[in-house]
C-alpha cells in the first residue's frame, strides 16, 4: 500500500498598513520583529521612501508596509499624500496604528480618524516602557473596549508586547470587522446619519463605508466629491450635504469644517483620556471650571442640585408657559366662530370647527410651553453642564440598565416625545437604543400638561400645584429608570457599554445656536404633532358624533325652546351632549371597555378620555367636559370641571387616572416616529404591551394604595 501524503498547509496572507505620526517609534518597531526582512523602495511618482517587511509567523504571512510619519490624516505635504493616498486607495487588510503612549492625547488625534476608515484596525501603545517610569498608567483593555478597536501595549527598545501585538493582528484578520465606537457630538451624528439614510435609499455602491462617506463629505475631501460629484444622486445630496455643512458650523461657531472635525476629534480624544489614563501630578491651582465642576458634580450633591435645577426650569415652563395660552385659545375660538358663522352645514361646521380647528389650536396651545422649555434645555446643553449631568448620572444610570448618553433623548421627552426618540440616534448600540426607546414615553411630555393641571388644581392648593406637578414628573422619571431595569434583566440582557464624553469648559451660552436649535424643534413638533392630531382630532370628533339620534335630537330641541332662562338651556344642551355622547361609537366602546378599568376605579367616562387620549393627549380634557355636562368648550384652567372633578371623582380613582396618563402608550404621532425608530412595527406592538401592562398593573397598585389614606 502506498502510504498518505499530508496535505500542505497553504500560508495565509496578511497585508498591514503601519501608520503613525513622525518620532512614535515605528522603525523601531520594525527592528524588534523576529526574523524580519527588509525591502526599501519608492512609492510610485514620488521620492518618498517605503519600508516593507516580510516574515513568517506559524501559518501567516506578513506584508507590513510602513508608511510615512502624518500627524493628521491629510494630504498638505508629500509624505501626508503619500499615507493619504495609500490608505485610501491600496488593497491591505489592517492597520496597526503605533501611538506614542507618553503623548497619547496628540497622537489619538490621527488615531480617530483612522477609525472613520472601512478598515480593521490595531492600536499598539508603543514606548509603554517610558510611559510606566513616567508615571503614566494606562488601561488598555477598558481603551479597546472604550474603541472598539484592539489596544495593546508594547515597547520596540525591550521588545515586550510584540507577540501580543502579532497575535491581535492575526485575531482581528480571522474575525468579522466590528465598527469602531467612534462617536462625534449630536448635532454631527444627526447629520451623518441623514446622509448614510440618502446613500442607502438609493443604493449607491462604494468601497468605503456609508458612514465614511458621509464623514468625508463633510470634511470636504476633494477625492470623495470627485467620486460622487458625476453620479446622478449628487444633484439631491449637495443640498442635503450643504444644509448639514451649516448645522454643524453653527455648533462649533466656526465657517471651517475642517476645524470643526478637529474640534470633534479633540473632544472625543479628551474623553478616552480622562477615563483610560492616570497619571500622578502635582497639585495645582484649580482652574475656574475645576471650582465650578467640584460643586456641579459633586458625588453628593451633584445631583441635588441638577433636580433644583430642573426644577426651576418646569416652574418656569408652567408659570411663564400659562401666561400665552389664553390668548391663543381665544384666538382658536375666535377662529372657529369666525369660520363655523360661514358654513351653514352643522355637521361639516363641526368637523371643521370641533375637529380640525380644535385639533390643531390643541398642538399650539403648549407651543409656549414647549418653547420655554427647549430653550431652557438649550441653555444648560450650550453652557457646557448638560454634558457634566450625563457624566454625572452615567453611575446612576447603568445601575438601571441604561447608558449615559440615555440622559440627553431622556431629557428631551419632558418637552415632546417626537423629538426625544429622534434623538435617541445618538446612542450607536442597539440594544441601548432601543431600550431607551422603551422608556422615553415614562417621561412626561409637555402634552400630558394640561391633565396634570387640571387634577393638581382640583385636588390641591394653588401654592402646592407646582409642587405636586414636579412630583409626577419626577414619580414618571423614577418608573422609567425601574422599567429599564426590568427590560434590561429579561429583554435587553447584555454588557454594559462603556461610556465616554468630553468634559467642555463651561462657556457663555450661543444666542444664535439657542435661536437655531429652539426654532427647528419646535418647527419640527407643529410639523410632526400638528398634521397628525389634526387627522387624529377629526377620528375622535367622528366616533363622538355618530351615529346621529335624531329622536333624542328633537327632543331635546323642544326641551330647550320651551325653557325660558339662557342657563337652563344650556344646561339641557350640555345634558343633551351627554347622553348623544354616550349613544355614540365612542360611547359605545367606553361602555364596552368601562368592566376592564373597574379595578382601576375609573368609570366609563373616565375610560373613554383615556382612549381619546391614544390619539392625542390634548384631547383628554376636553372629553372629559363634554363628558360631565359642560360641553367641549373647557379647558385645564376651568374652574366648573375642576370642581366637578373633585366632587363626583374619588381620589383614588384620580391618582390611578394620573398614573394611566403618565405612562401609557404615547400620542400617535410620537408612536410612529417610534417605529420608524426602533426600526419596524413590531416595535410598537412590543411597546402598546409594555405600557398597557405596565400602566394597568401601576394604576391598580396606586388606587389600592391611595384607598388607604
Amino acid at each position: 500500500m502506498q502510504s498518505e501524503k499530508s496535505c500542505p498547509i497553504i500560508a495565509k496572507h496578511i497585508r498591514v498598513a503601519l501608520v503613525g505620526q513622525p518620532n512614535v517609534g515605528k522603525s523601531m518597531l520594525i527592528n524588534s520583529v523576529a526574523d524580519a526582512h527588509l525591502h526599501v523602495g519608492n512609492f510610485s511618482g514620488v521620492t518618498v521612501d517605503k519600508t516593507e517587511i516580510l516574515f513568517d509567523y506559524n501559518d501567516y504571512k506578513f506584508n507590513v508596509v510602513d508608511l510615512p510619519g502624518t500627524y493628521a490624516f491629510t494630504d498638505y505635504t508629500i509624505e501626508e499624500r503619500v499615507t493619504h493616498d495609500y490608505l485610501c486607495a491600496e488593497d491591505y487588510d489592517i492597520i496597526v496604528n503605533v501611538v506614542d503612549s507618553t503623548n497619547l492625547e496628540k497622537n489619538l488625534q490621527l488615531t480617530a480618524e483612522l477609525l472613520t476608515m472601512n478598515k480593521k484596525v490595531v492600536i499598539a501603545l508603543n514606548m509603554s516602557d517610558e510611559a510606566k517610569k513616567e508615571g503614566i498608567e494606562i488601561d488598555e483593555k477598558y481603551m479597546s473596549e472604550l474603541l472598539g478597536v484592539p489596544c495593546i501595549k508594547v515597547s520596540a527598545a525591550t521588545k515586550e508586547g510584540i507577540e501580543e501585538l502579532i497575535a491581535a493582528v492575526i485575531s482581528e484578520f480571522e474575525n468579522p470587522k466590528k465598527d469602531p465606537k467612534l462617536i462625534f457630538s449630536e448635532a454631527v451624528e444627526e447629520e451623518i446619519e441623514t446622509i448614510v439614510h440618502y446613500l442607502q435609499k438609493h443604493k449607491y455602491e462604494a468601497k468605503n463605508s456609508y458612514r465614511n462617506i458621509a464623514i468625508n463629505l463633510l470634511k470636504n475631501n476633494k477625492k470623495t466629491y470627485e467620486r460622487i460629484h458625476n453620479n446622478p444622486i449628487w444633484t439631491e445630496l449637495q443640498p442635503i450635504v450643504i444644509e448639514a455643512s451649516k448645522h454643524i458650523e453653527l455648533h462649533h461657531d466656526s465657517d471651517d469644517m475642517k476645524e470643526a472635525f478637529a474640534q470633534e476629534y479633540a473632544s472625543f480624544n479628551r474623553g478616552i483620556i480622562t477615563e483610560v489614563v492616570k497619571q500622578e501630578v502635582k497639585k495645582e491651582k484649580k482652574t475656574l471650571t475645576q471650582q465650578i465642576d467640584s460643586v456641579l458634580i459633586h458625588p453628593i450633591f451633584g445631583i441635588p442640585i441638577f433636580l433644583f435645577f430642573m426644577w426651576g426650569l418646569f416652574q418656569l415652563t408652567f408659570e411663564l408657559g400659562s401666561i400665552p395660552m389664553d390668548y391663543i385659545d381665544g384666538f382658536f375660538g375666535w377662529l372657529g366662530d369666525v369660520v363655523g358663522s360661514s358654513i351653514p352645514n352643522d355637521d361639516i361646521r363641526s368637523l371643521v370647527v370641533d375637529g380640525i380647528i380644535a385639533g390643531v389650536g390643541a398642538v399650539v396651545l403648549f407651543v409656549p410651553n414647549i418653547v420655554i422649555l427647549f430653550i431652557g434645555i438649550a441653555l444648560l446643553e450650550s453652557t457646557g453642564y448638560m454634558s457634566r449631568v450625563a457624566f454625572l448620572l452615567d453611575g446612576f444610570f447603568h445601575k438601571f440598565g441604561l447608558h449615559g448618553q440615555s440622559f440627553i433623548p431622556l431629557v428631551t421627552g419632558f418637552g415632546c416625545s417626537i423629538p426625544a426618540y429622534m434623538s435617541a440616534r445618538i446612542l450607536k448600540n442597539d440594544r441601548d437604543r432601543l431600550l431607551t426607546l422603551f422608556i422615553i414615553g415614562f417621561m412626561s411630555c409637555g402634552a400630558r400638561l394640561p391633565v396634570y393641571v387640571l387634577f393638581a388644581g382640583a385636588f390641591f392648593s394653588e401654592e402646592m400645584a407646582g409642587n405636586v406637578l414636579f412630583a409626577i414628573y419626577i414619580t414618571g422619571a423614577l418608573l422609567g429608570l425601574i422599567a429599564a431595569k426590568v427590560l434590561k434583566l429579561t429583554a435587553f440582557k447584555g454588557v454594559d457599554e462603556p461610556f465616554v464624553m468630553e468634559m467642555p469648559k463651561y462657556r457663555l451660552p450661543s444666542f444664535k445656536l439657542i435661536w437655531h436649535t429652539v426654532v427647528t424643534k419646535t418647527y419640527m413638533y407643529l410639523k410632526k404633532a400638528g398634521t397628525f392630531i389634526a387627522g387624529a382630532s377629526m377620528l375622535v370628533w367622528f366616533l363622538s358624533n355618530y351615529p346621529h339620534n335624531l329622536e333624542l335630537k328633537q327632543t331635546y330641541e323642544t326641551k330647550i325652546q320651551k325653557a325660558h332662562a339662557q342657563e337652563q338651556k344650556d344646561i339641557l344642551a350640555n345634558e343633551f351632549a351627554q347622553k348623544h355622547l354616550e349613544q355614540s361609537y365612542l360611547g359605545s366602546i367606553g361602555k364596552f371597555s368601562e368592566p376592564f378599568f373597574e379595578p382601576l376605579g375609573l368609570d366609563w367616562k373616565m375610560s373613554v378620555a383615556l382612549q381619546t387620549g391614544l390619539a392625542a393627549k390634548e384631547v383628554v380634557v376636553s372629553t372629559l367636559g363634554v363628558l360631565y355636562s359642560l360641553g367641549s368648550d373647557v379647558d385645564e384652567e376651568n374652574s366648573s370641571l375642576a370642581n366637578i372633578i373633585k366632587n363626583e371623582i374619588p381620589f383614588a380613582s384620580a391618582v390611578a387616572f394620573i398614573v394611566v396618563i403618565m405612562i401609557y402608550l404615547p400620542c400617535l404621532a410620537a408612536s410612529i416616529v417610534f417605529t420608524r425608530e426602533a426600526g419596524g412595527i413590531k416595535y410598537f406592538f412590543y411597546l402598546l404591551a409594555f405600557t398597557s401592562i405596565t400602566a394597568y398593573v401601576m394604576a391598580f397598585i396606586a388606587y389600592r394604595v391611595a384607598l388607604l389614606f
